[in-house]
């Protein structure tokens, strides 16, 4: 059987018709490659360590890391510093979590040796939480490289300052291998910590959602004088290239390493400023599941009691979904989370414009909502919560049943002292 196919010919207009779709499609292709919003190309100080080889050059050097110091090419900062020329990496030392970050919050780690390197691998997250003048003592310069989140009570910024402490005490130059802020450097939230409440989640005046990089906030606690007996650092910042303010860190091109077993992503980063505030409390923040912050949640309610949620607590760039789930034991991430085995009643925290999520005002509405849905159960752990606040005053506000409006206006005339102190120490 033969099957004939018919050609036509193209025509003059075809032909031009073809080729106006062929530009238009290239055209289409060009501007989506090139579009305001396609990510940059963002490089870290360990990738920029070659440009500064001068202050490492002859010294042995103590690193303060973790599992998300690795540069932009997966290669770890001991490697990274060990190929540089007469540098040798004398000693680790690890903040919460560890230095391999698997550790469960809050849990006391000891001394370890690593055995490719054999080299000390110090814990400032065990018996001592600064360096001690004996672990400094084979150590010529002092590098902290740890991704940071962007939050007050996260404590990798304050491993970064007792270190900074240390090594002004010992006369050791410390340098900061700066990073992106990944919740953007531009929204500051909440009011300034009161030192009355300073902890190892909160030791100077700065506010929950700070909106600096770990070598800002480096400059900024060597500067304004807040180190012990207002020590000062000979402090170096190696600053980032290709970073812009507003960016979040799905912008940067660079991998999202977990920089702590809860916080797999940057949407649980983006609701932590606000949605840990339960952990002040007996409703659970969501550990216990592997969406922790981004579930809230409590045995004595129920699913009718979040049906007009999204009226009470009307919040920009958010909605509550009410859910029902089980906290379980999860090895690292939440070993003995709160109600373990229970199933406990809430909302899920959907998050629907970044830009627009205030995430510290609306875990204080929230907190407000349950404490007043069921004040008789509802239970403080006042002192946790009044140290992750930076203050008691919001508790008390709570308690008075004052509104969230007010609330709010009490700590604005904070948020704006703090972008005019910041002001100073701003890289980019």
């Amino acid at each position: 059987m033969r099957i004939i196919g018919i050609i036509r010919p193209i025509t003059k207009k075809g032909l031009i018709l073809k080729l106006l779709l062929l530009f238009l499609l290239t055209f289409i292709y060009f501007i989506s490659c090139n579009r305001s919003d396609s990510q940059p190309t963002v490089r870290t100080g360990l990738d920029r360590i070659d440009e500064y080889q001068q202050l490492f050059v002859n010294k042995r050097i103590g690193i303060i890391t973790n599992h998300t110091g690795y540069d932009s090419q997966d290669r770890f900062i001991a490697d990274r510093f060990s190929s540089l020329s007469n540098v040798t990496v004398a000693a680790l030392f690890g903040p919460e979590h560890g230095i391999r970050g698997d550790e469960a919050a809050g849990r006391s780690i000891k001394d370890t040796v690593d055995t490719r390197k054999k080299i000390p691998v110090y814990s400032l997250y065990g018996k001592v939480r600064k360096p001690t003048p004996e672990m400094l003592k084979n150590i010529d310069v002092l590098v902290f490289d740890i991704q940071d989140i962007g939050t007050r009570f996260y404590t990798y910024i304050y491993t970064m300052a007792l270190s900074m402490e240390s090594a002004a005490e010992k006369g050791i130059p410390f340098v900061v291998l700066d990073r992106p802020n990944p919740i953007n450097g531009v929204q500051v939230e909440g009011n300034v910590l009161d030192t009355a409440f300073a902890t190892f989640v909160g030791l100077y005046p700065i506010p929950v959602r700070h909106g600096m990089t770990v070598g800002e906030l480096a400059m900024m606690i060597n500067q304004e004088g807040w180190l012990v007996n207002q020590v000062k650092a000979n402090l170096t910042v190696i600053p980032i290239t290709g970073w812009i303010r507003d960016m979040w860190y799905d912008q940067t091109g660079l991998r999202w390493r977990p920089p702590s077993p809860n916080m797999p992503d940057l949407t649980v980063a983006t609701a932590y400023p606000g949605m840990c505030l339960f952990e002040g409390t007996n409703v659970s923040e969501g550990r216990g599941t592997y969406q922790p912050f981004l579930k809230i949640g409590a045995p004595w309610l129920n699913l009718k009691s979040f049906e007009l949620i999204n009226k009470i607590i009307d919040m920009s760039g958010v909605h509550f979904v009410p859910i029902s789930f089980i906290p379980k034991s999860i090895k690292s991430m939440s070993p003995k989370p709160k109600h373990l085995e229970k199933e406990v009643f809430g909302v899920s925290i959907n998050i629907r414009n970044r830009r627009n999520y205030k995430s510290y005002i609306t875990g204080i509405a929230l907190v407000k909502y349950f404490h007043d849905a069921n004040p008789e159960k509802f239970v403080w752990r006042e002192r946790h919560f009044d140290r992750l606040c930076g203050t008691d005053k919001i508790r008390k506000f709570i308690r008075e049943g004052r509104a969230i409006e007010q609330i709010e206006a009490w700590f604005s005339g904070q948020e704006d002292a703090f972008k005019k102190l910041r002001s100073k120490y701003l890289l980019y």
